[in-house]
């Protein structure tokens, strides 16, 4: 398909088709072709219900912390953290290398992690979840986990938490009863939020998808990329900068009419099926505008979402840190493990620090964020240190292993590719 659209944009933009009067026509072949490419998306079973709850405010969850600066986890955090880095290591791992092959996750594998509630982590107990004090940093240890298992899984079985997350901090009443119940069920929705467009060097706060005021609705149009899932996906968060106003966030259920989607896999994070979801004059009511649009909660968003990016970094991170120690000190050359090598074990201590300053650096923004504290600052250092050097990580992994390192009877060089992603992608997850 690729080739052939290639073939006819060529043709749409030569001169025979002016000299031949055939202008508009094969545009028209052009936009038909590019369109074809998008299927509709979402399952056509679910309905979104409103849900009668007593009184019309929308729940909130506390901040927390005690005001004393550690970032030492609770022993709930703990037993958390604990839970999930078990799941990462005996249902993510073994099955990651096919995922990645596959551009997507095993549903069935989806339907464990969604049992360990981790869509209720953001959401108060009056709506079913499982907290009473909301608690970025519960989550973003519970990334770091997941993705020590596999960072493209850890991507797929999040995605739906952070639009629960999204809809817990911002939503109103009548947000809340009709999209939560489904987040939180047995059943867990398929979502996600979606931010990413197919630009160069993009900038979240210069949006190209637009939503225009008509009538009492707003009509959506743009083409979204780095969507989670996007194959599957039921209900969308999605980034649109509304005429006169500025970027806001919409929640779209993705069987509305022209909504579309196709697969589009990239270099990295394979596993979480991502696609590219095309919005043709999409149609939502007004109070499908999440926050009142309000300019602070899409930057809030934003900056929430780069540290669920950040968390994934660190788990994949420590996978190969943990992956790297034992493989130089069992592989020898000359005689000698390599780790005697005083090149290879400076690599190894070096990957360590950097580690460790993402992993402080993260948790110190979602701290922040827990704590009603300003954190603009800190969770940019955290993004750019987790995209850097988790990139740079992820090279020196792939070096320390020589030749094992480029081929996938090792592990190195799809973490590699999947670290890459932590400084490009942006929404997708949220914490």
């Amino acid at each position: 398909m690729g080739l052939g659209l290639r073939a006819l944009g060529r043709f749409a933009g030569s001169d025979i088709v002016d000299r031949l009067g055939i202008r508009k026509q094969s545009e028209a072949v052009v936009y038909r072709a590019t369109r074809d490419g998008f299927r509709a998306v979402g399952a056509a079973n679910r309905t979104f219900k409103q849900v009668q709850r007593n009184g019309s405010r929308p729940a909130r969850l506390k901040p927390s912390g005690s005001g004393i600066f550690d970032l030492t986890p609770t022993d709930e955090q703990q037993m958390l953290m604990e839970a999930f880095k078990d799941f990462g290591a005996e249902r993510l791992r073994p099955n990651a290398l096919k995922a990645d092959e596959a551009a997507a996750a095993p549903k069935e594998l989806l339907a464990e992690a969604s049992e360990l509630g981790l869509t209720m982590l953001g959401v108060p107990e009056e709506l079913g979840g499982a907290v009473s004090e909301r608690s970025a940093v519960t989550t973003v240890l519970a990334a770091e986990a997941l993705a020590h298992g596999d960072m493209g899984l850890a991507a797929a079985a999040l995605a739906p938490a952070g639009v629960a997350t999204a809809l817990s901090l911002w939503g109103d009443a009548e947000q809340q009863g009709t999209y939560l119940p489904a987040l939180v069920a047995d059943d867990v929705a398929v979502a996600a939020l979606a931010v990413h467009e197919p630009t160069p060097l993009f900038d979240p706060f210069e949006l190209q998808t637009t939503a225009r005021i008509d009538g009492a609705d707003y009509v959506l149009s743009g083409v979204k990329s780095f969507v989670p899932r996007a194959a599957e996906a039921e209900l969308l968060v999605v980034a649109a900068r509304i005429a006169g106003h500025g970027p806001g966030l919409f929640l779209v259920e993705t069987k509305s009419d022209g909504v579309l989607a196709k697969a589009a896999p990239g270099m990295g994070v394979r596993a979480a099926g991502f696609g590219e979801v095309l919005l043709e004059e999409v149609r939502v009511p007004a109070r499908a505008l999440l926050g009142d649009g309000s300019p602070a909660i899409y930057a809030e968003a934003i900056r929430r979402a780069r540290l669920a990016w950040c968390a994934l970094s660190v788990g994949a991170g420590q996978a190969l840190l943990d992956y790297v120690i034992p493989y130089v000190n069992e592989r020898v050359a000359f005689g000698e493990p390599i780790s005697h090598r005083q090149s290879v074990a400076f690599a190894v201590s070096n990957i360590a620090i950097e580690l460790e300053g993402m992993r402080l650096t993260t948790l110190r923004a979602a701290a922040r964020a827990d704590a009603d504290k300003e954190f603009a600052r800190e969770a940019a250092l955290a993004r750019h240190l987790c995209g850097e050097k988790g990139s740079w990580i992820g090279s020196e992994g792939v070096q320390l292993l020589g030749g094992h390192g480029y081929i996938k009877e090792h592990p190195v060089e799809r973490w590699y590719r999947d670290l890459r992603a932590v400084g490009v992608v942006e929404g997708a997850l949220l914490v």
